[in-house]
Parts: structure tokens; C-alpha cells; sequence
């Protein structure tokens, strides 16, 4: 399924949605400079508590160059999520192509002990009316 700009993957009761956007105020794209933000919300739909530990996203652009970044938390954040709350923020990423696409996984930690990877399903990242 090709991706767009909106995406969701539910995980072990953890949901997980992102929305993208092309920023045209920060691109230059003569200088192959093209900024986009993305929106994520996590949501605990299961029934026990959750902590995001860390992050790893595989970003890839329209020619196939692969950029994977790994890190603790998100935005300075390592969320804690009761059965029923969300966490929400928006970060960014450029590219030297119009498009591109971004997907991942969020390390997961329960009370217990237990790790788990979240999918973070795949989702465009594109300039409008780009099409390569």
C-alpha cells in the first residue's frame, strides 16, 4: 500500500498516527533544501500503563538514499501513558528531493519489565503537486 500523508498503525494497544506536511517558507529547493513537519499523536487504547524509551525512524528519499536515526525518547520526551491518555508533538526533517517517506518504531516499556516495539506506519513526506 503506498504511503500518504497521514498514517496509523495500532501496537499492542498503542495507536499511532502521523500527519506530514511541507513546510515552503524554510525549502530552497534550488538548493535541493525541502523541510517538512510531521504531527505525531500516541494513544494507550490498551489496558496498562506504557513509557515511550526511544525512537527509530528510517527515512528514505524519492533517489533511495536511507537515513535511519536512533535516539532516546521524543522531543526530550520519554512519555508516560496511562489505559486512555495521548502524547502529541511535531517535529521535522530535510530532504533533498520533494518526496520522500518516513516510518519507525517506538521502543515501548511496561510496568512489568516488558519492551515492545510500536510500528509507526509508513507516511509521505511531499512538496504539492510533486511527483517525483
Amino acid at each position: 500500500m503506498p504511503a500518504t500523508e497521514t498514517s496509523t498503525a495500532v501496537t499492542e494497544g498503542v495507536r499511532i498516527t502521523v500527519r506530514s506536511a511541507h513546510i515552503p517558507e524554510q525549502s530552497l529547493p534550488l538548493a535541493r533544501r525541502y523541510v517538512f513537519s510531521y504531527t505525531v499523536r500516541i494513544s494507550n487504547e490498551g489496558g496498562e500503563p506504557i513509557q515511550l524509551k526511544s525512537r527509530h525512524w528510517i527515512i528514505t528519499d524519492s533517489m533511495g538514499k536511507v537515513e535511519e536515526v536512533r535516539g532516546p525518547g521524543v522531543v526530550g520526551h520519554q512519555p508516560h501513558l496511562r489505559p486512555g491518555e495521548h502524547f502529541e508533538y511535531t517535529s521535522g526533517c530535510v530532504l533533498q528531493t520533494p518526496r520522500g517517506e518516513m516510518r519507525g518504531t517506538y521502543q515501548m516499556h511496561r510496568p512489568d519489565g516488558r519492551l515492545f516495539d510500536a510500528v509507526i506506519a509508513p507516511f509521505l513526506l511531499a512538496m504539492p503537486h510533486s511527483m517525483n
